[in-house]
């Protein structure tokens, strides 16, 4: 698959995690913690991705150890309006590409105001 195409189909999944956020009344205004988490084929690579996320300052990065499972969970305190979260999630997308590892995609907690 093209790199656009997986930017193609990311939108598609992204706006519609966003609808969700719409119908459950989020105030988008709001800063959150947004999670992205990537999936890694081995801890090296885990390590290189959150080393390359963490020194360019991108987002607080963690290496996660699950029975030799190897993720890389970013987190970053943004707004998800629509523009500003797909040029994010689209970033994260192309960084996947770069080291060959697979973004499983994002989430947050819904702020409505409580």
């Amino acid at each position: 698959m093209s790199v656009i195409s997986k930017l193609m189909e990311a939108t598609e999944a992204d706006t519609d995690v966003l609808c969700r956020l719409d119908s459950n009344n989020d105030d988008f205004s709001k800063f959150r913690e947004v999670d992205f988490t990537f999936k890694c084929d081995s801890k090296q690579k885990a390590n290189t991705v959150a080393g390359f996320l963490g020194d360019f300052q991108y987002g607080t990065a963690n290496v996660i150890d699950e029975e030799k499972q190897y993720m890389v969970q970013v987190l970053i305190d943004m707004l998800v309006t629509q523009n500003i979260l797909l040029c994010v999630s689209g970033f994260m997308t192309c960084i996947s590409e770069f080291y060959g590892v697979e973004v499983e995609g994002w989430g947050c907690i819904a702020q409505n105001g409580s």
